[in-house]
């Protein structure tokens, strides 16, 4: 039975909407195989045992909120295992899964993960730049938390885009540790009262970091602890479609006022670099094929030692070698191998022009 044959009569997928109630009953209502990223936080089971209060004897702001609240490991292991589970079945097949939490509950959700047959990709530390002191001395101040990034099995095509994340870390490789600071200030929500509207807002740079290097515009993004709504936010700002799971009434309000106020990018701002291997196949002969070069045309190194004569089938002869323009490069060179494309130019108007730019030119008419 094929996927659209298992989804025909499936309720729509409620895309941009917070859905009310308990999360594992309204993933369960969800179509299967019709999401693209899940993002969860959910409880972390932080077991307070009373007040928490600072040097001055003024109570600390902590999380003490019923929801977080657990009878037991074993119960905190159950609503783990049934709420992953939910949301296997909704994630596409090349689908993945990032879940935050603290030491509290991140062990035991990235065992169940892999339980579960998720695949593990990374865990990423989220190293908060300006974290709660710890008031009572008795520990190492809690200055990070750990997020776990999971495809749906080992073989799943999961989205990477590494280019991108490169370059919003100017060009130097993206690592596992993320030194970003904890939401506060303006992006803070407040209540009616002026008081926190959630005690764990995330910052939505974390989230634009997540949605940036593992979605594409128009993806579907789960969040099943919704809260105020960061997730949803930063992906309708960037152009993704966003479903959100809150059963807290006073939180899906704050949510919906925020959700309202957000303007999505523009189109152009939306485009992230891409990699080459990502990019459309131009082979050289389509160069010939054109008319960017012609038969008989000479080729040059750009290391000036070598040249070669195009051919009329998209190989060309430099010398004795015959072959494509990486064979007869890497011959020249005496190398195992050669990007031919970056290695040979052709002269136009006196100057060197590389074939890769050639080869651009094809690119850009297609729309890439």
């Amino acid at each position: 039975m094929t996927s659209k044959q298992k989804q025909k009569g499936a309720p729509a997928l409620p895309l941009n909407a917070i859905l009310e109630g308990d999360c594992i009953e309204m993933m369960n209502s969800l179509p299967e195989e019709s999401v693209d990223l899940i993002f969860a936080d959910p409880p972390y089971n932080l077991q307070l045992k009373g007040d928490l209060h600072r040097p001055d004897n003024s109570k600390v702001d902590a999380v003490d909120d019923h929801w977080d609240q657990f009878s037991s490991f074993a119960a905190y292991d159950k609503f783990t295992r049934e709420w992953l589970a939910a949301a296997r079945r909704i994630l596409k097949p090349n689908g993945a899964i990032w879940v935050i939490g603290s030491y509290h509950n991140v062990f035991r959700m990235g065992a169940e993960l892999q339980n579960q047959g998720f695949w593990i990709l990374n865990d990423v530390v989220w190293r908060k730049s300006n974290p709660m002191p710890n008031f009572r001395g008795k520990r190492l101040t809690n200055a990070h938390e750990t997020l776990i990034w999971a495809s749906k099995s080992e073989k799943a095509k999961y989205t990477f885009n590494y280019e991108a994340l490169k370059a919003l870390n100017e060009g130097i490789q993206m690592r596992s540790d993320w030194v970003l600071p904890i939401c506060n200030g303006g992006e803070r929500l407040k209540d009616e009262n002026g008081e926190k509207a959630h005690p764990t807002q995330k910052p939505e740079s974390l989230l634009h970091r997540v949605i940036l290097g593992t979605t594409n515009p128009g993806d579907v993004i789960l969040d099943p602890f919704f809260g105020t709504g960061t997730t949803g936010a930063v992906a309708k700002m960037m152009g993704r479609n966003y479903i959100g799971i809150e059963r807290e009434e006073a939180y899906r309000k704050v949510a919906t006022k925020r959700l309202a106020a957000v303007r999505p990018y523009d189109k152009e701002a939306l485009q992230v670099s891409t990699s080459k291997r990502a990019q459309p196949r131009v082979p050289f002969g389509q160069l010939v094929e054109r008319g960017f070069l012609r038969p008989g045309d000479e080729l040059h190194s750009l290391n000036k030692r070598h040249k070669a004569k195009v051919r009329a089938d998209g190989s060309i002869v430099g010398g004795e070698v015959k072959g494509s323009i990486h064979q007869v490069g890497a011959a020249l060179e005496g190398a195992p191998s050669c990007n031919g494309w970056t290695y040979w130019c052709v002269k136009r108007d006196g100057k060197e022009v590389p074939i890769d730019d050639l080869r651009q030119q094809i690119r850009s008419e297609m729309g890439n």
